[in-house]
């Protein structure tokens, strides 16, 4: 029988699997590690874990049997059924307290139930968002992790070893709450960095096309955008692609075709606006972005026919134009945070989640693909008070709006004459413009539901929540339909 000398189990030798397993092993802890491809165990030892105290095993009770107790098994395996197959054949080997972990990019009602399925048995579930690509998995990852609070204490060590770290030591990596929590905060981190893809190539698309600039040019651009306030790992990396070149000499960017991939997470962060009724419409437009971009014949055919604005070269100061779209960029951008906190805390409301915010843009700040400067203004908006409703209303960001806000709308402008689609800056501002009204036109949209459904409205001049209908036509009856919101 094999002795439990090992600190944690690893099931799934993809790409980061791997990485996770050679990161454990780096801060001392003894991995275990299996494989549903047995051999792919055998090839891992002898090549990428050579050297290391690494252990394979070729089942999963000789896995478990590896294992200190409480057991601590990680899958990095496929969301989804997959998941939920390999935790049928983990769980029978397993006793009351040890601990499941799934690191895959889960969605969290799968975690929410888990966590209580698993629970009923006496084995505690952990759900966790692991961020940051093949390099963060290596060197320390964002790790977001929620589930059964009683796995915790036994997994905390070696989560926040492995973790990246901010500038005082702090990792980036903390419980984030009960049940699908941590899935739910990567979901929306995810969703996050749809937009702030979005924004940056909307920004690469307007610079390209407003102003004419080459990728060589582009590459100097974006390099010194990211010596300032907009300092981010994916501003860093799209200056890099900018400089990068084929085997021809010529910009590989240039080469590269426009239709878009995705792997549902932003398209989940929608669909959970939708049901808690926030207005999350920057990751909209970017999820809707990915799909237009996907009807590349459509859009070739189309562009045959349908004509815009006739090009006009810009006349005016280039580096007013360049300052511009830094600006509307950034301004986006707090826009598109100050969205994605206004879901995570309708969930936390409607889940009963304790979400500590200031924390979460913390576990962002490093190792995860959206780190930037940027997050920390967000942990410091949180730090001075915990319970803002919205990040506009925080002093920094709201007079960064205020100082910027005409280069904002004067690069919309600038896209607009220049018949440059840019979804993502114009929804923010248009948020931007409904959030800071105190009055918007829906009194009209009321009254029409009204009038043809009988759907009732509220009066201003009555208190909140009575409900009036009005016979419009004097056809009418005086009974209204069922009142609901969303």
């Amino acid at each position: 029988m094999p002795e439990a000398t090992c600190d944690i189990g690893l099931i799934g030798l993809a790409v980061m699997g791997q990485n996770l397993v050679l990161n454990m092993n780096d801060h001392g802890f003894k991995v275990a590690v299996f494989n549903r491809t047995v051999a792919k165990v055998d090839d891992f030892l002898a090549n990428e874990a050579k050297g290391t105290q690494v252990v394979g095993a070729h089942t999963i009770d000789e896995l478990t049997m590896l294992l200190k107790r409480p057991r601590r098994i990680m899958l990095m395996v496929k969301a989804g059924g997959t998941v939920d197959q390999m935790i049928d054949q983990v769980a029978p080997h397993l006793e009351a307290g040890d601990i499941i972990i799934d690191g895959g990019n889960s969605l969290y009602t799968d975690s929410n139930r888990r966590t209580k399925d698993l629970a009923a048995k006496g084995i505690l579930f952990i759900g966790t968002g692991v961020s940051g690509g093949e390099e963060g998995a290596r060197h320390g990852p964002s790790i977001m992790p929620g589930g059964n609070p009683a796995a915790w204490p036994h997994v905390k060590d070696i989560l926040q070893s492995i973790a990246a770290k901010v500038e005082d030591g702090t990792p980036c990596c903390d419980w984030v709450g009960e049940e699908g929590a941590g899935h739910f905060v990567k979901m929306v981190h995810n969703g996050i960095e749809y937009g702030d893809m979005q924004l940056i190539c909307e920004a690469y698309d307007l610079l390209k096309r407003g102003l004419g600039l080459t990728p060589d040019e582009l590459h100097e651009v974006f390099a010194e955008w990211n010596r300032g306030e907009l300092d981010s790992y994916l501003i860093e990396i799209s200056s890099q692609i900018f400089a990068k070149k084929d085997e021809d000499g010529k910009p590989l960017v240039d080469k590269i075709l426009d239709a878009a991939g995705q792997k549902g997470t932003g398209k989940w962060t929608v669909i959970s606006a939708l049901d808690t009724g926030q207005p999350v419409t920057l990751i909209g437009e970017s999820v809707f972005a990915r799909c237009l971009s996907a009807l590349k014949e459509e859009r070739i055919a189309a562009s045959k026919i349908l004509k815009g604005p006739r090009s006009r070269k810009f006349s005016g100061d280039r580096k007013v134009f360049i300052e511009d779209v830094r600006r509307a960029l950034y301004c986006s951008k707090i826009v598109s945070y100050a969205q994605g906190y206004m879901l995570l805390r309708a969930a936390a409301k409607e889940n009963n989640w304790n979400l500590n915010m200031g924390g979460i843009a913390l576990m962002w700040r490093g190792g995860c693909i959206i780190r930037s400067i940027f997050l920390g203004k967000i942990k410091g908006a949180f730090d001075k008070d915990p319970g803002i409703t919205n990040l506009l209303l925080d002093s920094f960001f709201k007079d960064a709006i205020s100082k910027y806000q005409a280069s904002w709308r004067k690069a919309l402008i600038n896209a607009l004459r220049a018949g440059v689609p840019t979804p993502a800056f114009s929804t923010a501002l248009a948020f931007f413009d409904g959030y800071r009204t105190g009055r918007l036109p829906a009194n009209l949209l009321q009254a029409q539901r009204d009038f043809f459904g009988a759907h009732t409205y509220e009066r201003v001049d009555q208190p909140r929540g009575q409900f009036f209908h009005t016979n419009w036509t004097g056809k009418g009856g005086r009974v209204s339909s069922g009142t609901y919101n969303a």
